[in-house]
């Protein structure tokens, strides 16, 4: 009797996690709509006297010689190199283990007020998975590549997906394969640890159609972004607040 209520228990259980997972509205595949997506990017450039220059992309500043060499970065064991390629072109990239992860090709105006940005990331294979082109304009003080840059468009030409899965039967999972990025956690407002065990994730359900979900790194809060869907289900608005940044990143995704 105990071994048939349980599996009852377990058949119920199972029912009402398939129920909620196919009511769910968020669950689905969902594709950036670029035309409607604002991603805003600061970066900042300080002269230090020759060729030597701190670059800061919204990480802290890391400080290198503008000579095409490999020089340790910041983030996660990775290097820093920029190459001029001529008066007002410059070549930035960053590798991990001498692999080539993303590379951005400066381009100045005659004039010094604006850069051009062709922002590429790429996978193992070389293949290109995000192709961005910024148009940053100038701030503050600084010649020539030295500036506080804004920019002031960005246009998406690589497709970004974005899949909403269910998690543990009341929970949501979010997957950017652009990104290799894996989110878990419950509605419960608690945070729950990503795969790989460097991060941490918390999503609160404010009601049927909005989600706050917030990204830390042990205490340190990364980002949070407010998940709204429409009241048709098929446009999903993802609004990314991080820390520092005046602006914030509108990603607008229609389902698949």
């Amino acid at each position: 009797m105990l071994k048939r209520g349980l599996e009852l228990l377990l058949f119920a259980s199972i029912a009402v996690g398939m129920a909620w997972a196919s009511e769910n509205p968020f669950i689905g595949e969902w594709k950036l709509n670029p035309s409607k997506s604002r991603i805003p990017d600061e970066m900042k450039v300080e002269s230090k006297g020759g060729n030597t220059y701190a670059f800061d992309f919204g990480g802290g500043a890391e400080t290198i010689v503008v000579d095409g060499s490999d020089q340790p970065g910041l983030y996660g064991g990775t290097t820093l190199s920029v190459k001029a390629n001529g008066p007002d072109s410059w070549i930035v990239e960053r590798k991990k283990d001498g692999r080539l992860l993303l590379r951005g090709t400066w381009k100045l105006s005659q004039d010094g007020n604006t850069l051009a940005d062709y922002y590429r990331e790429f996978e193992a294979d070389g293949s290109t998975v995000v192709s961005m082109d910024y148009i940053y304009q100038r701030s503050g003080e600084g010649s020539g590549f030295a500036a506080d840059w804004k920019s002031i468009k960005e246009t998406m030409n690589s497709t970004f997906l974005l899949e909403v899965k269910a998690y543990q039967g009341g929970g949501l999972t979010f997957i950017l394969p652009a990104e290799h990025s894996t989110r878990n956690a419950m509605l419960d407002g608690k945070d729950y640890p990503n795969p790989g065990g460097h991060s941490l994730c918390s999503i609160r359900q404010e009601d049927e159609h909005t989600l706050e979900m917030t990204d830390k790194a042990g205490e340190k809060v990364i980002d949070t972004q407010e998940i709204t869907l429409s009241a048709d289900g098929k446009m999903l608005t993802m609004t990314v607040h991080a820390p520092g940044q005046s602006k914030s990143d509108v990603l607008v995704f229609d389902r698949e």
